[in-house]
């Protein structure tokens, strides 16, 4: 529907601006951000340009996507996220952001950079190439913006931050999930070292509140050698405070930490009574193993299948694996035991390694207490099964 919308309405009109001759003197070109909402995949804001001229005004959005396209959620799993450019008249563009701060930035522009800008984005939203396979850090809807106005201004646009970068992805991705705790710990947990490394200005403005201020302290140099600021003017389109419309912080009682803190207490418990009464309870360990084994096989594909950015490498794979799977099934084998102990004890030292490693920095990757604590859990299982099996007088699986 989204698409059918797009190319026999807004497209339509947006390829009448361009085949049209008009006068280069009227066009304006704005950057319009909205600030952070308070759907998961609102956190990050949303940028758009605005072009106004004598044959109207309209908002082109990189961030449109077509739900109901033929294998949408296994595309967009896999890493084939094809989202879509379209012009939108201003009376519509803003619909659907109620409570939300919107910032427009008149960019200052000559006629013909304007005229530049203008039929590039249009060239953007012809049916034909609307279509863009989306990346979340390097190729999205303030990526594309950004380089537009970088393409037009070329060397003339100077970015000018405060201070050098020190951040990386990650660090800029939990500022913006700060009250949304279990979507970061699924970034955490799908993504992989490369989102810890420190990165540039420039790749910060993936983030359209930097690339908002980017462009608020950004000059450019005109024809006759004099430097200008890149923003005209600035004018607040929604008037809301800036956190107005995200979800309050998520409560210590319902975040991953907790949750992951109670399941580990949960293992000790039945590990220490598996203990003591000399017997493994062996649908527990079946049902924690398949689950990890589970998940363990959902970060594989991510790592080996998905095309996503910052999916691999993903050191969360050495200890959250699908091969929890064979301890799954061989609690149960009388002729496995002796295979079964083996791989409770290698289990128990890998993972003792793997604790030292990420714990010391040695292995280059974040990993918050949620992480060390589900870590210990499939430890605190293997454990507990190598010590009934050898030091409670060799008692038997039952």
């Amino acid at each position: 529907m989204i698409r059918k919308i797009l190319t026999y309405v807004f497209l339509t009109l947006a390829m009448m601006m361009s085949a049209a001759e008009m006068p280069d003197s009227g066009i304006r070109v704005s950057l319009v951000t909205l600030y952070p909402g308070g759907e998961v995949y609102e956190v990050y804001g949303h940028t758009e340009l605005r072009v106004q001229d004598s044959y109207g005004d309209f908002f082109f959005n990189y961030g449109l996507f077509d739900f109901n396209s033929p294998g949408f959620v296994y595309r967009f799993v896999k890493g084939e996220t094809d989202y879509l450019c379209g012009a939108v008249p201003a009376a519509y563009a803003t619909r659907g952001y109620t409570g939300r701060r919107i910032v427009e930035q008149v960019l200052n522009l000559s006629a013909d950079q304007a005229r530049k800008v203008r039929d590039l984005l249009v060239v953007n939203a012809m049916p034909e190439n609307a279509t863009y396979r989306y990346k979340f850090v390097s190729d999205n809807c303030a990526t594309r913006p950004r380089d537009i106005i970088e393409r037009v201004l070329g060397d003339s646009l100077k970015y000018h931050p405060e201070a050098p970068s020190t951040v990386s992805f990650r660090q800029m991705m939990h500022r913006y999930n700060a009250n949304y705790a279990w979507n970061q710990f699924g970034i955490d947990l799908a993504l992989g070292a490369d989102l810890d490394t420190t990165i540039t200005y420039r790749q910060q403005m993936f983030a359209p509140l930097v690339l908002m201020d980017a462009f608020s302290r950004a000059t450019v140099t005109t024809a006759a050698g004099t430097e200008q600021p890149l923003v005209a003017s600035t004018v607040v389109l929604s008037d809301y405070p800036a956190d107005a419309a995200l979800m309050p912080p998520t409560p210590w009682y319902r975040s991953p930490l907790f949750a992951a803190l109670l399941l580990l207490l949960l293992v000790v418990a039945i590990s220490v009574r598996d203990v003591r009464r000399g017997k493994i309870n062996r649908p527990f360990h079946t049902l924690l193993y398949s689950l990890y084994a589970l998940t363990g096989a959902i970060i594989f594909y991510l790592v080996f299948v998905s095309t996503h950015e910052f999916t691999s490498p993903n050191y969360n794979a050495l200890w959250l694996h699908p091969l929890y799977v064979v301890l799954a099934v061989l609690v149960w084998l009388r002729q496995g035991r002796q295979v079964l102990f083996a791989l409770h004890l290698l289990n128990v030292g890998w993972i003792a390694v793997l604790l030292v490693l990420f714990a010391t920095g040695i292995v280059h990757q974040a990993f918050s207490l949620t992480h060390y604590l589900l870590m210990l859990v499939p430890m605190a299982l293997s454990a507990s099964y190598v010590y009934v099996n050898r030091l409670c007088n060799r008692a038997k699986v039952k």
